[in-house]
Formats: C-alpha cells, sequence, structure tokens
C-alpha cells in the first residue's frame, strides 16, 4: 500500500466517528468522536514538537508553529480544518477502501451501489493513481478530514529542520461546521494570524473567494388536537398547516433544481404531530438583498398560513448564519495572489470558483481574518459515493506549503 503519510494519516481519522449533530443544541461539540479527533491531534502536533498548542472545551484546537526565519518581521498566517463529516448520508462507520493504480474502470463499492465513471468522468483524470473510495454504505469524510490530513502533514514538514523559510503558521481546527455553528464560540482573539485559508474545497486546482450567504428558518406551527371521530369544526391539524407551506415554495427556487448562481429555500427537516410541527428551512442566495428577501417571503407565506387555518398559530424564526466573504477578500489582494502564485511555481492551473455552500472561512472572514478557500482532492462530498485523489490532496498539500512561502517573502 502507498506509504504516504497523509494517506496513513486520512485513513486514521475517517475512522473515527464524528458526525456532527444538528439536533443537539445542549453541547458543544455536538458529537463526542469530535472531541476525540482533537484531543488525538494535539498529541500528534506535540509529538511533532509544537509548544503552542490549546484544546479548549467548546471543540477548538489552536496550534502555532513558530518561525524559523530567525529575526525577520513576517506576518503570521493560518490555515483551518473542520473535523466533523456530514449527515447527508451516515457519516459514522466509514469504512474507507484504498485502490492502487486505479485501471480507469466502474468501481464496485458493494452488491447495490457502483462509481461510475459514466456518471463521475473526473475520475479518468486519475488513471494509474490511489484513489479512496466508500464502501458504499456511508460518506467517506473527506470533507474535511482530508484537509485535517494535509494540515497535520503540513506541520509536519514546517517542523522538519530543513522547512521552507516561514513565519508564525497558526493551524485551527474546528467542529460542527457542516451544521454551520462552526465558530459560533470561536475567540477569535487568540489568532494572530494577518489571513487564513480554509482546507476544505473539492476538485484538484479549485480555489474559492466567494459563497452563499445563508439564513436558517425555524417555522412552528401550532394547531387545536381533537378527537378525530368529532374533529369537524374543532381540529386544526399542525401537519397539514406545514405541509401547506412546504407546497408553497417554489419548486424552480430548490437546491435540486437551481445551479451557479442561483439560490434557494430547502425544507430540510420536519417532525410533529397535530398540535405541533417543527419545520426547518435553509436559505441560500449570492445577493444579501436577495437572501433577505427570500427570508421576508418566508414571513409572508408564515401569516398566509395562518389565516387559512382558523385557530391555528405560526411563529417565524431567521437567523444569518454565514455571509458571502468576497467582498472582504477581495479589499485585500495579497491573500489571493497568494494561492495564484503557489500554483503557478507548482505549475497547478488554478480555477476560481464560487462555492453553492459555506465553510468557516466566511464566519472568519466576518470577524476580521480573510480566508479564501483551497482544494483537498475530494469528490461527491456528502455521499456514498464519494472518493479522494491522493495525488490531488499531495497537491494541496505542496499548495498550501507555498502559500506559506509566499507570505514569507512578503514579509522579509
Amino acid at each position: 500500500m502507498d506509504n504516504s503519510p497523509l494517506l496513513e494519516r486520512f485513513l486514521r481519522y475517517v475512522k473515527i466517528d464524528t458526525m456532527s449533530d444538528p439536533h443537539v443544541s445542549t453541547q458543544r461539540p455536538s458529537s463526542e468522536g469530535q472531541l476525540e479527533l482533537l484531543k488525538m491531534l494535539k498529541q500528534e502536533l506535540a509529538a511533532l514538537g509544537i509548544k503552542e498548542l490549546d484544546l479548549d472545551t467548546q471543540g477548538y484546537l489552536i496550534a502555532r508553529i513558530p518561525s524559523n526565519a530567525g529575526g525577520k518581521k513576517i506576518p503570521t498566517i493560518g490555515f483551518m480544518a473542520h473535523v466533523d463529516v456530514a449527515d447527508d448520508v451516515m457519516g459514522n462507520g466509514v469504512k474507507p477502501r484504498v485502490i492502487e493504480a486505479y485501471d480507469g474502470q466502474d468501481i464496485v463499492l458493494n452488491h447495490e451501489y457502483t462509481l461510475k465513471v459514466e456518471d463521475y468522468p473526473t475520475l479518468s483524470e486519475y488513471v494509474g493513481t490511489t484513489l479512496v473510495v466508500t464502501d458504499g454504505n456511508t460518506l467517506l469524510g473527506g470533507d474535511n478530514k482530508a484537509g485535517v490530513a494535509i494540515l497535520v502533514t503540513l506541520a509536519e514538514r514546517l517542523m522538519d529542520p530543513s522547512a521552507v523559510v516561514h513565519g508564525a503558521v497558526e493551524l485551527i481546527f474546528t467542529t460542527d461546521e457542516e451544521i454551520g455553528k462552526g465558530l459560533d464560540a470561536f475567540d477569535v482573539t487568540k489568532l494572530r494570524s494577518r489571513c487564513c485559508y480554509t482546507i476544505d474545497g473539492s476538485a484538484r486546482g479549485e480555489i474559492e473567494a466567494e459563497c452563499f450567504n445563508a439564513a436558517t428558518v425555524n417555522v412552528d406551527f401550532y394547531g387545536i388536537p381533537f378527537h378525530l371521530g368529532a374533529a369537524k369544526g374543532q381540529m386544526v391539524n399542525s401537519v397539514t398547516m406545514a405541509a401547506a407551506f412546504i407546497n408553497a415554495l417554489p419548486q424552480v427556487e430548490s437546491p435540486e433544481a437551481t445551479e451557479g448562481r442561483e439560490g434557494y429555500y430547502c425544507a430540510e427537516d420536519i417532525k410533529g404531530s397535530i398540535g405541533h410541527t417543527k419545520l426547518i428551512l435553509h436559505l441560500r442566495d449570492f445577493d444579501l438583498e436577495t437572501l433577505k428577501r427570500r427570508i421576508a417571503a418566508l414571513e409572508s407565506l408564515s401569516a398566509s398560513v395562518e389565516a387559512l387555518y382558523v385557530g391555528g398559530r405560526v411563529e417565524l424564526k431567521s437567523e444569518i448564519i454565514y455571509l458571502n466573504m468576497y467582498d472582504k477578500i477581495k479589499e485585500d489582494p495579497p491573500v489571493m495572489e497568494a494561492i495564484r502564485q503557489a500554483g503557478e511555481k507548482l505549475g497547478i492551473v488554478l480555477q476560481e470558483k464560487f462555492i453553492r455552500g459555506g465553510t468557516d472561512g466566511s464566519r472568519l472572514t466576518e470577524m476580521g481574518i480573510p480566508t479564501p478557500n483551497i482544494f483537498t482532492g475530494s469528490h461527491n462530498l456528502h455521499s456514498r459515493y464519494e472518493w479522494l485523489a491522493l495525488t490531488a490532496m499531495t497537491d494541496a498539500l505542496l499548495l498550501s506549503e507555498q502559500v506559506v512561502v509566499y507570505w514569507a517573502k512578503e514579509g522579509a
């Protein structure tokens, strides 16, 4: 088997159950496995010789790699990854499978699911290389344990006596990113970074400095329970109210019907009975004013449903959970120039894209530290068809290292 330290770390990390739980609000992190992995990472980083390590009870680990540049004044920069995985399909119990010297054919995951080249033609770019796939029952966890493995391996390289010249580098590991709570309790004053980079992207060469604006909307429908046999004129069914609300959402503005810069409404979770039904929606748009219009539309819809179901009641609460990071990042050109020059030096063709989603980087950007996103080599994220290309993951590591080199020269 390929003896890459990147691969070895990745395979170990994905086997730790760190799926975050959107229904847990009384503890942070939302799952115990996330803290278990953070503790493991702290031990590994300490074993590399890193002295400044801060793991707090809220689920944040900060490791500070010291400068090796003598007295040169070099700005501190950061890199960030999150340890949790999504729950779109099962994220725990991951059993990764390594395919060495991939032959370019369809990959049978199990008796029910096959990773087909026809459906995912990017596979053809990695014939002869090492891939990691799922067993078809869970996601893989490349989002974002590929990023975690890259950061620990970057730390190993920067702590080596023969490392490139660099200033201080902060590595930040977060939790609960997949449920939109990644930086909810983060103390940004602990950081010294002039800028930061999330290693949380997808295909080789993709970098992003733009993401959705995002809102979460909670809608509570309150009905009037009554004996079903005598319900006429008495009962108001909150489940029916919620169904009417969902059915009024424009299907053409749903995740499955949109692409590119198109925003959407998504009814993501519903639970209830006749007396009370709770609905959670996700709203996304690249334009903040349009996102606010979507919230206003749901407020109007709530009033309409309440008026139609006399005696019933609808309560809506909305929260903007992250903003498009582009406006802040474009004000600081060297942040992206570092990535571009690193890619040019390594011969990696970069594609500047936008994220139909968000990262902890968008939240950190709001806090005053511009934080674009770098690829990991992972594909089909949040899916049982997820796969990872080791050569692309290696390129992400080398690109990150050259970003460090850029800032060392910038501050020299």
